[in-house]
């Protein structure tokens, strides 16, 4: 492909995930961005083949930058939805203080 068509293909992506993303509704942007994370785990794949692969000294060292940080975005994106899920959970009763009897005495 050409490089004009691979960028009409990311303009046209970046202006239908932008409709499709703020069409969700807040209660589900949590389980959406849990789904996007888990797909973004092709990303490592792909990118620990292309390392596995690589002859050249810069094609490994690109790849390897790419198994870096999609591996960071992956447990980042991990830990933001663990986050998001602990909002939902509610208050926990509080604790009482060190030497209080049972009825908290």
């Amino acid at each position: 492909m050409d490089p004009i068509t691979l960028l009409t293909v990311v303009v046209l992506a970046v202006f239908v995930g932008f409709e499709v993303v703020s069409k969700v509704t807040s209660k589900l942007h949590t389980p959406l961005m849990s789904g996007a994370n888990a797909i973004h785990g092709i990303i490592l794949v792909g990118a620990i083949i292309v390392a596995g692969q690589a002859g050249d000294p810069w094609l490994l060292t690109i790849a390897l930058i790419a198994v870096v940080l999609a591996t960071a975005n992956l447990v980042g994106g991990f830990v933001v939805t663990d986050r998001m899920l602990e909002m939902f959970g509610g208050r926990k009763p509080a604790r009482p203080a060190a030497g209080a009897g049972k009825d908290g005495k």
